[in-house]
């Protein structure tokens, strides 16, 4: 049984390099090798989303090779980590958003589908994320006593520039709760490989507007660590927690997506 984490903002920096695999894909290759790690009998692949040194900015990530690779060792889960931005004063930073719904910016930005022809896929992406995983998540975080929330919709932006006031006060005004750079397209291409996925999502400041500060990298990186070992710990005993056989919808999704 193997099991993907894609690092973003800090996590990356923070891990210690294992054993590794490298994958070459049709799409080209990923953004850094796939380090390999156990808990209990379930193999992890542990992928860094923006390169060995975080030199990848978010609109140059390659999620189709990224992917596609995981989907090449056999991982059928994957859990995405995020730093993200809060849209509204009581998500305050430090705290973890396991969110159950996306509203895409990135739309025509980025390479974000496998079917580009002569085979033609819809898939329903109503529930974009697993629902499976999310539910142990949330579990879990509650059986360690760790503070979450446990839905919210995130809204992903090209990047990599940070929003203007303007841009935050029309995203909230659209229902958008969390604000990031890089869940988009990666979910929705482990959709469309049948593959299972879901998000944590730690919040590292106030958007443009909410905070009374200037945004700063700084900040994210700061706040991101403070957090890394809950993360963690709480991937490490989500991943203990999950069954070996899937029990949800991703994995039957691409039936009757086709034409």
């Amino acid at each position: 049984m193997r099991i993907g984490i894609i690092g973003g903002s800090g996590l990356s920096e923070s891990e210690v390099k294992k054993n590794s695999i490298s994958v070459e894909t049709p799409f080209g290759v990923p953004s850094s090798s796939y380090e390999v790690e156990y808990i209990d009998n379930k193999e992890i692949l542990f992928l860094r989303r923006h390169g060995e040194n975080h030199s990848i900015p978010p609109h140059k990530v390659n999620y189709k090779a990224n992917i596609w690779g995981f989907n090449e060792l056999s991982v059928n889960r994957i859990f995405g980590v995020f730093a993200v931005g809060s849209l509204h004063e009581n998500i305050t930073p430090g705290i973890i958003v396991i969110p159950d719904q996306i509203i895409d910016f990135t739309q025509g930005m980025r390479e974000n589908t496998f079917y580009d022809g002569p085979k033609v896929v819809h898939i329903d992406f109503t529930n974009p994320f697993c629902e499976e995983m999310r539910n142990y998540l949330v579990d879990t975080a509650n059986d360690m006593g760790i503070e979450i929330i446990k839905n919210g919709t995130y809204i992903c932006i090209n990047g990599p520039r940070l929003e203007t006031a303007a841009e935050i006060k029309f995203y909230r005004s659209i229902g958008a709760e969390i604000i990031g750079m890089t869940l988009m397209p990666e979910a929705s291409l482990a959709k469309e490989l049948a593959l299972c996925y879901a998000a944590v999502c730690v919040v590292v400041n106030y958007a443009a507007g909410i905070s009374q500060n200037p945004l700063t990298v700084k900040e994210v990186v700061e706040n991101m660590n403070k957090s890394l070992e809950t993360i963690r710990l709480l991937i490490k005993k989500t991943t203990k927690a999950l069954p070996h056989e899937r029990n949800c919808y991703c994995k039957n999704v691409l039936k009757d997506a086709s034409f």
